[in-house]
């Protein structure tokens, strides 16, 4: 892997973490579980840069940690190209992944704007009567979306959203599917204790397991690296937990994992030890989140605005007038005996108008119960792409909008 796109992943490694620690720490999440998929949304962004110029392309390349457009670029097209490049008829996990740009019929795209969302974003156009027929543009959107994450992801535009006014909507659907490497007999699932922040606890079903595991043992945390079966290709997808020793320890291990660009990599287990108390609950997350309250709050402000510039994006002589109203998002993450599966999709509305450093060496069982708040993430270990990130405060939560 060439250095422009290692260190292309690593600042969409920070991008992900950065954002995941911003949502564990606002108001009323201490209440909330989160799912959502960084990449996702990290392609929508990236996207945009393409059709935007001056002072909001430089905000957005900022806020994404990127250098250019040419390096958003190498790193998309790898992403695209190859990671997401479906395993499931080589033994290993099944992927599938979309984009679209939905474009009002009365607006001509820039044609290096429509080449650029084609080849390197895998983000093909489509008109669609926006003006006359938005709900039926949002339907039609909506049920893309459905189809290319096996149902999971419905609804993601909510009526209201797409209006009259709506002249593009830059959206990406993703779905993953991966079989443990070393499933978990159901026989050894058991219902136990999980203590949930505010000291109170529930009682939930646990998986458990003897076999040796992937696992690190740090002074105040513990990292579960779960690898997926992995296919004929060189890809690897693992499911890691970063558990802290305390109960409400959640939020200083977030921020410790978004401090250091490489502190991710350092952390990761690299061999197996033998374990005394392994056990990790079983859990569903589905949620809604919109975005552009959460971005302006961290600094990404003019494509909300109609001082942002999208020129580069369309020809329209009110292109001055273009702005993001809205970005959507909506993930489902599952993890039980037989593995995980994970959906995410999201949208750009556009309106017109307004590093490996192991830890201590272990010879002895290790003891791994994350029977409280802890916080997960999917990624391509052969490259470090995270696919998919949260936290789990309560697992009897699976709704979070």
């Amino acid at each position: 892997m060439d250095l422009k796109l290692r260190d292309a992943i690593t600042s969409q490694t920070s991008f992900s973490l950065r954002l995941s620690t911003h949502l564990l720490s606002v108001p009323g999440s201490s209440n909330s579980n989160l799912a959502f998929s960084p990449l996702s949304l990290h392609s929508v962004l990236a996207l945009l840069t393409a059709g935007a110029t001056g002072s909001t392309l430089q905000q957005l390349l900022s806020f994404l940690g990127s250098n250019g457009t040419s390096d958003l670029s190498t790193l998309h097209s790898h992403i695209s190209n190859v990671l997401l490049a479906d395993g499931s008829r080589h033994r290993g996990p099944c992927l599938r992944y979309a984009g679209g740009v939905w474009v009002d019929a009365s607006t001509n795209l820039n044609n290096s704007f429509r080449e650029i969302a084609g080849s390197v974003y895998k983000a093909q156009a489509h008109p669609l009567p926006f003006r006359s027929m938005p709900e039926e543009c949002r339907n039609q959107i909506n049920k893309w979306v459905e189809e290319t994450t096996a149902g999971h992801i419905k609804n993601l535009l909510t009526p209201g959203l797409v209006t009259s006014d709506t002249r593009l909507i830059l959206g990406n659907a993703l779905y993953f599917k991966g079989a443990w490497d070393e499933s978990f007999n159901p026989l050894f699932t058991k219902t136990n204790i999980f203590h949930l922040i505010d000291e109170s606890s529930i009682e939930i079903p646990f998986m458990a397991s003897k076999k040796r595991q992937f696992i690190s043992v740090y002074d105040d945390f513990k990292v579960l690296k779960l690898p997926y079966e992995q296919g004929e290709d060189r890809k690897q997808f693992s499911f890691y937990i970063f558990l802290p020793n305390t109960f409400n320890g959640l939020l200083n291990l977030s921020m410790k994992l978004s401090s250091e660009p490489d502190f991710l990599n350092r952390h990761i287990p690299m061999k197996k030890v033998l374990v005394g108390d392994f056990r990790i609950p079983k859990f569903k997350i589905s949620m809604e989140i919109k975005f552009s309250g959460i971005l302006k709050n961290l600094g990404l402000v003019m494509p909300f605005t109609m001082t942002g510039d999208f020129s580069k994006m369309v020809e329209s002589s009110d292109v001055r007038e273009y702005y993001v109203s809205e970005i959507v998002h909506k993930c489902f993450v599952g993890v039980n005996e037989e593995g995980t599966e994970a959906a995410a999709a999201s949208a750009a509305l556009v309106r017109y108008g307004f590093w490996q450093q192991m830890g201590e060496p272990i010879e002895f069982p290790i003891d791994f119960v994350a029977d409280h708040p802890f916080l997960f993430l999917i990624r391509e270990d052969t490259s470090g792409v995270v696919f998919f990130t949260g936290h789990l405060l309560n697992p009897l939560l699976t709704e979070q909008i």
